[in-house]
């Protein structure tokens, strides 16, 4: 009989989100294929659980897929993880998850953490349907496209940004979107966590007065302001 291949969610920052559940996986999968195995195994030192380690990122996924295969077609129980949050969502795993769904593997969920999610459930803006658009480009020019693809839309999107591209991409944002409302959710569950909320020429002008951005940041996007029927 062929192992499992379980998906397990892990903490976007505050190691109090890890579920029991997950907790007990991890403790008795044997190997855990994670982004980064000093950051899982710092996380799995502080919950006590010895690590079983396999490195699994965009660099070497599609070379680690057949090993990894040949593991669960033997027997062996692999969890998959991502440095933080669920696994797929920006982040590598999908290569193994196709490949094992091909090969007739089971596959479970572990649900738990997403800063997706979270940043969707306290921005205060229309949560269905929403579009998670990823990472922008970039380049200037295809990150404008990008813009001009997500508001065709015409409904809610998040997406992620790293810290120093914040400024640029709010910016292309505003200049393509004007002033839709928005929300910047940064470092969330995290001890320094802030939320921003306002237009986003508002919320650019806001992080450009700024000297330094720091952490894990997430744009939320909400749909053109609608003009009351009585104007």
């Amino acid at each position: 009989m062929s192992g499992t291949l379980f998906v397990v969610s892990t903490p976007i920052g505050n190691v109090a989100d890890l579920s029991p559940r997950a907790r007990e996986l991890l403790a008795r999968a044997a190997l855990i294929a994670c982004e980064d195995t000093r950051h899982t195994g710092r996380l799995l030192a502080r919950c006590g659980i010895e690590a079983r380690l396999l490195s699994l990122h965009e660099h070497n996924e599609a070379e680690r897929v057949p090993g990894l295969l040949a593991r669960l077609e033997d027997g062996d129980d692999v969890a998959l993880v991502s440095d933080a949050g669920t696994p797929l969502l920006a982040d590598p795993g999908f290569l193994l998850v196709r490949a094992a769904a091909a090969a007739g593997i089971e596959i479970q969920a572990v649900p738990g953490p997403s800063a997706i999610l979270a940043a969707l459930a306290v921005s205060g803006l229309p949560p269905y349907p929403f579009t998670f658009a990823g990472f922008p480009p970039r380049k200037p020019g295809k990150r404008e496209s990008f813009f001009r693809w997500l508001g065709e839309l015409g409904h809610t999107a998040v997406l992620f940004e790293s810290p120093h591209r914040l400024p640029a991409t709010l910016a292309t944002a505003a200049k393509v979107l004007g002033p839709r409302p928005a929300v910047l959710c940064r470092e969330l569950t995290k001890l320094h966590e802030e939320t921003l909320r306002g237009t986003l020429p508002e919320i650019a002008a806001a992080i450009g007065e700024r000297a330094r951005v720091k952490g894990e940041l997430v744009l939320v996007i909400g749909k053109p302001v609608e003009t009351p029927f009585f104007a």
